[in-house]
């Protein structure tokens, strides 16, 4: 029987709080609690967390800057929790190093999709697989080859490693400046018209329906989302 994912929430809302720990440990999680930020990072750096949810207005620092501090040292996964809804607030926070940004108010519904989509990741991670597989779409990443249906799919090189990106860190977005950086070097990280219609190529090639895509998700005005 494998360990329960370990969750450390940092957060300063008691009744926030209370609510979330208890949704998660009903679902089987192993959560850990703090109300600060230096709090969280002692905690975290005791604890080791699978993942780590941190509200952006805490008390003692802001929750970027804990972000950046923990990733200095761990790769674990991040979800920010806050009611900054500004499209600059939820980049600065991804490009702190959190991998998704769910905004207050939520439902819990949410949440926990959320959660598991990290989750996912984090098993992925773990497994250190050769292939990613994703509805009726694999990629060998030994062979560099894309099927779908047992039927070969022709990508383009940059389309294969945009794919390969994405796949490969399910539930994190990845700012529109993460991706362009990453594919196409700095001279373009500022320029997303290309990642549209790279995006656009890989839902026409491989979304079951490319007009409602259910792997490669739009997060309006930051960047794009893949789930498995």
């Amino acid at each position: 029987m494998s360990a329960p994912i370990t969750i450390l929430l940092v957060e300063d809302e008691p009744q926030l709080l209370r609510v979330v720990r208890s949704v998660l440990e009903g679902e089987g999680y192993r959560v850990f609690e703090a109300d600060t930020g230096r709090r969280g990072l002692i905690e975290a750096s005791t604890r080791k967390p699978d993942l780590l949810i941190v509200d952006l207005g805490l008390p003692d620092m802001d929750g970027a800057d804990l972000v950046r501090e923990f990733r200095t040292w761990s790769d674990a996964a991040v979800l920010i929790l806050s009611a900054r809804v500004e499209e600059s607030a939820k980049i600065v926070a991804l490009d702190s190093g959190a991998d998704d940004y769910l905004t207050k108010p939520f439902g819990i519904g949410e949440l926990l999709a959320r959660v598991r989509a990290l989750v996912r990741r984090i098993a992925k991670s773990s497994e250190g697989s050769s292939r990613l597989t994703f509805g009726d779409v694999t990629v060998d990443l030994a062979r560099r080859s894309v099927t779908r249906n047992g039927e070969a799919v022709h990508l383009t090189n940059l389309e294969y490693r945009l794919l390969v990106l994405l796949a490969s860190n399910p539930g994190k977005v990845l700012t529109q400046r993460q991706l362009m950086h990453d594919i196409w070097g700095s001279a373009y990280a500022e320029n997303s018209h290309y990642l549209r219609i790279y995006v656009s190529r890989l839902r026409q090639k491989l979304e079951p329906n490319p007009a409602e895509p259910v792997h490669f998700l739009t997060e309006t005005g930051v960047g794009y989302r893949f789930e498995m």
